[in-house]
């Protein structure tokens, strides 16, 4: 028998898949605030938001990734541990047009993560099809970052838990944690839907999804080509078998 090749449609512009999120009304809510990299669209950001992200459009694992935050008289920018200031909006513009180099980069507004024992974290939503095209919300599970780091990525000293205990940590009842988990798992197949009118292609989406701190569901990124590997790591790996049976469906083996 010949093996499955690896075959999921993948794109790498966050600006494409923002625009493609924002056509469906119930997805579009979770979105925050998100502009294309440009002077007065950093003027715009600035004015309505006190901390904002700037990212590598087609960048992944964080890297690249700078919060912006706008205080009295000043600007701080931060990358990963390395923090700037800047007296001026001016000045602060040309540092990150220096920064984005040729590169197109998104604007998109600052969420206060929720945090699991003073840790803040996200969740990653996993979707996947199944043989006979079916979406299926297969696996939820949590990045917890490090203090003062600005992404919360396994290659940033992040680290990874299940959705339980995370939710536990932050304060969630087990009738809360059951309607949240509710929501991401709808959430996961309308996303999946969403991707699907713009190509049959796809088998597998991880979402990332932030909670605030008024308990309030946003989607971060939609990535197209989900690493999961780190899950092998745990010392449950249910979670790693059943993403990987899936993966085996349509030829991805780790």
């Amino acid at each position: 028998m010949r093996p499955i090749l690896y075959k999921s449609k993948s794109y790498k512009s966050k600006w494409l898949k923002t625009q493609w999120l924002m056509e469906d009304d119930v997805v579009k809510s979770y979105l925050p605030k998100t502009l294309l990299f440009t002077r007065s669209n950093l003027s715009t950001m600035l004015s309505r938001f006190n901390t904002i992200y700037f990212k590598p459009t087609s960048g992944s694992g964080g890297a690249s990734i700078v919060k912006i935050t706008k205080h009295d008289k000043s600007y701080n920018a931060q990358l990963r541990k390395s923090k700037k200031t800047f007296p001026s909006q001016e000045k602060l513009y040309y540092w990150m047009k220096s920064f984005a180099g040729k590169r197109s980069f998104i604007l998109q507004k600052g969420i206060a993560l929720a945090k699991t024992k003073g840790k803040p974290f996200d969740i990653r939503v996993m979707v996947q099809k199944t043989k006979e095209q079916k979406w299926n919300t297969t696996a939820i599970f949590c990045k917890v970052g490090r203090a003062g780091k600005v992404a919360t990525n396994y290659n940033q000293g992040g680290h990874l838990q299940f959705l339980s205990p995370t939710l536990s940590g932050a304060g969630y009842s087990q009738p809360q944690q059951s309607a949240l988990k509710a929501e991401l798992d709808k959430l996961g197949l309308q996303v999946a839907r969403v991707f699907s009118r713009h190509s049959k292609g796809f088998k597998e989406l991880g979402l990332d999804v932030a909670i605030d701190q008024n308990d309030r569901l946003w989607i971060l990124e939609v990535n197209t080509r989900p690493q999961f590997y780190p899950l092998k790591d745990m010392a449950d790996k249910a979670l790693y078998m059943k993403i990987l049976s899936y993966a085996k469906q349509y030829g991805r083996k780790r």
